[in-house]
């Protein structure tokens, strides 16, 4: 195996020198029931222990609790509303998560990966995002090139790990690109939830393999929930820990298996897979006799407690509490991490080679944008400046402006996409909601200004509107203040609703809600007062609209027509036309506000960005 390590590449840089064992004692996660309101233990004193170079499988049935003790182990929370008890030491020492975070890795059970990256990428930014300043870019491309290779992902480097419209990599391999990409980092502490997920036996031989091979030459520690795994896989790991209805039903080497429950009375049967005799046995969800199947369970969970591998594992804590290692230090010696005010940089450089690969996050909108234009272009076609159209003018900026804000609803597939990365990173402690918002804020602004641009060259010009050169820019400039916002609504609905039809439901109907107060179909004088003051001045359509109004009629006239019946008065009666700025005193606007509207709109847009972080800020998962 350790042949096959040196063959795949060197990876010293893995070396853990500091954390020789981590215990936990008397895990204990408790909810409440929701019909009976009484608690309940997900898990009941759980106690265990790993040194380095070991590796340990959680297994057990279905809802046994293996993942959320994953989870407690790994410093995150365990399940929502839960109240967890625990002891969690390094060498003895109990840790805080401040620190704990900067020596251990998480690999999710799903794959949170950019779907428009390539394999070879998705592995660079993992090294941009972990490593310090002081390894060199010739070391990252050796360690990047070092686990391809180990990851059997040398033919598949530089292609896509795939969207929904462009295919990628298989399933398989974009569980190994995962755990690849955190073995970068160089964690001292490695979980793995399901790692085998998705891949057929052989992969998941070669994938836990050579984990395996890792842990047990460069010292680390690997804990990994895993289902059912095939024979050969399950005979990799050193340890252990099988979980039933939240109890421990065996915690000990693997190769002890089939002597410790031949003592108690279940016999393995020859030619099969331990790791399925062992679920087989403390799974009673299929058990014809509910009542002995569980009374047979309570004994396995009753035995272990007495069994010399559980006694063992007490001594060996008390020990590590009593005389921890002199030669280690959890504050000294965690990872350093990258400069700060590069990740933004990096997230920024990342989040443009994904837009402009993925088609859905810009192309598809910039399609929409245009499609929208033709049609207002063509729908209100060559308006001449008179009294007649003065409403189909007005109608045309207010259906613009409202609807270009609506379908940012088509940004919130690609925003998702990122938050579930950010989440998976942040719970790795690469960095925080504040570099992820600049990052993804500023990554936006370009497109924003270019369907602005071909929205107004569309739209326009075709619909006739004050026909000037600062009148197209100062348009262009309120559609791209109003896609600023919209897009900043976006970010703060779906960070507080990450599932995507409920976020798409919220944006929808917020933006229902500005189009009825923005102040066009129903004044602002006249609006119901709760409207008027909770919504109407915090409605950025509703300063779009009076900007763009602004704009045609601040500086316009409209001739009256046959007969010079003027429909708004104005000094310009007598000529028969009609000044621009009539129309703009019926709706109780003036010329004079345009730049405190602009700063209004800076201000909401910077006030639901600053939201979007506190919502993200306190969001733990």
């Amino acid at each position: 195996m350790d042949h096959d390590v040196e063959k795949a590449g060197d990876h010293a840089h893995l070396t853990n020198s500091s954390i020789h064992s981590f215990s936990w004692e008397n895990v204990t996660v408790t909810v409440k029931d929701r019909q009976s309101k009484q608690p309940i233990d997900i898990l009941s004193n759980v106690t265990g222990t790993i040194k380095a170079g070991e590796m340990l499988a959680l297994m057990g049935p279905s809802g046994s609790g293996k993942t959320t003790l994953l989870n407690v182990l790994a410093h995150r929370e365990a399940t929502a509303g839960a109240k967890v008890s625990h002891t969690l030491s390094i060498n003895g020492t109990p840790t805080k998560l401040r620190n704990f975070q900067k020596f251990s890795s998480y690999v999710e059970q799903e794959d949170a990966l950019v779907g428009s990256l390539t394999v070879r990428e998705t592995m660079y930014f993992a090294a941009q995002l972990s490593l310090p300043g002081s390894v060199s870019k010739a070391e990252r491309m050796e360690r990047i090139n070092s686990l391809i290779a180990a990851f059997g992902l040398q033919g598949q480097a530089n292609t896509l790990i795939g969207t929904p419209i462009r295919k990628g990599v298989s399933g398989g391999q974009k569980r190994r690109v995962s755990v690849a990409s955190q073995l970068i980092t160089s964690p001292k502490i490695l979980f793995l939830d399901e790692p085998t997920s998705g891949l057929d036996s052989a992969a998941s031989y070669e994938v836990m393999n050579f984990v395996k091979c890792i842990a047990k030459q460069y010292k680390l520690l690997v804990i990994a929930s895993i289902h059912q795994p095939s024979t050969t896989t399950f005979e990799l790991f050193d340890k252990l820990l099988l979980l039933s209805r939240g109890k421990v039903a065996y915690n000990g080497a693997v190769s002890n298996i089939q002597e410790y429950f031949t003592s108690l009375g279940f016999p393995m049967p020859l030619y099969t897979n331990p790791a399925e005799f062992c679920i087989q046995l403390v799974n009673t969800d299929f058990a014809t006799t509910q009542t002995t199947a569980v009374a047979q369970l309570s004994a396995i969970q009753d035995s272990h407690l007495t069994s010399p591998s559980h006694i063992n594992i007490l001594s060996e804590i008390e020990a590590l509490r009593a005389n921890p290692p002199t030669d280690s230090s959890t504050d000294s010696s965690p990872m350093q991490g990258p400069n700060p005010l590069l990740i933004p940089l990096t997230l920024i450089h990342r989040s443009f080679i994904k837009s402009h690969r993925d088609f859905i996050a810009y192309g598809i909108r910039v399609a929409m944008y245009v499609c929208l234009a033709i049609l207002m272009g063509t729908v209100w076609l060559r308006l001449a400046p008179t009294q007649s159209n003065i409403n189909a003018f007005t109608n045309s900026i207010f259906f613009g402006s409202a609807f270009m804000s609506f379908m940012a609803v088509a940004y919130i597939p690609a925003y998702l996409e990122d938050l579930s990365l950010y989440t998976k990173e942040r719970q790795n402690g690469l960095y925080g909601p504040t570099a992820f918002l600049i990052g993804n804020f500023i990554i936006g602004i370009p497109y924003l200004i270019i369907i602005a641009i071909l929205f107004s060259v569309v739209t326009y010009w075709l619909s006739n509107f004050r026909p000037a050169a600062d009148g197209f820019w100062i348009f262009t400039m309120w559609l791209f203040l109003d896609l600023l916002a919209a897009e900043s609504l976006v970010v703060l609905l779906s960070s507080l609703i990450p599932i995507f039809v409920i976020a798409l439901a919220a944006t929808a109907f917020a933006n229902g809600l500005w189009m009825a107060v923005n102040g066009f179909m129903v004044q602002p004088e006249t609006l119901n007062v709760f409207w008027r003051y909770v919504f109407h001045y915090i409605d950025y359509q509703g300063y779009v609209f009076r900007g763009m109004m602004v704009n045609e009629f601040g500086s316009r006239t409209y001739d009256c027509g046959e007969g010079c019946h003027c429909m708004y008065k104005s000094a310009l009666e007598d000529q028969c036309k009609i000044d621009g700025k009539a129309v703009l005193s019926s709706y109780g606007y003036n010329t004079g506000s345009v730049g405190k509207y602009v700063g209004y709109m800076l201000v909401i847009t910077v006030g639901l960005r600053l939201l979007g972080w506190v919502v993200l800020y306190l969001r733990k998962r």
